[in-house]
């Protein structure tokens, strides 16, 4: 394999003005329309030249969101930052910070639609 297997990932939401406040007060970012005609999308900001995958949010009729068993991490200098947002948010905690040993820190977090995510980062 050339590149790294992930190179998208899409979190189903019900409510999506909710799950974008969520993610955009967490992670501190703007999200971007990206216009498709059947389904409603906001993506996380990208660099088309720089390490790592992006993924949007994704709003499908019929498509429930949470109780996936898929789980997405985002790259963090320091996961506790992000993780201390998470409730203020709309969220919960599932995990608190914790050593994954020479692989740095994890949290895991449930965003306002029941989505469970990672937090990652080497310090």
């Amino acid at each position: 394999m050339k590149n790294n297997p992930v190179n998208w990932f899409e979190i189903y939401v019900q409510d999506m003005a909710r799950a974008k406040r969520f993610y955009e007060s967490v992670f501190q970012l703007k999200l971007e329309n990206i216009n498709s005609p059947d389904i409603e999308m906001w993506g996380f900001p990208m660099n088309m030249n720089g390490f790592g995958a992006s993924g949007s949010l994704v709003k499908i009729d019929g498509v429930p969101s949470g109780g996936n068993s898929t789980l997405v991490y985002f790259s963090c200098n320091d996961c506790a930052v992000e993780a201390e947002r998470v409730a203020a948010a709309g969220g919960s905690i599932h995990k608190p910070k914790m050593s994954i040993g020479q692989y740095g820190f994890i949290a895991l977090v449930v965003d306002s639609e029941g989505n469970k995510f990672g937090l990652h980062s080497t310090q």
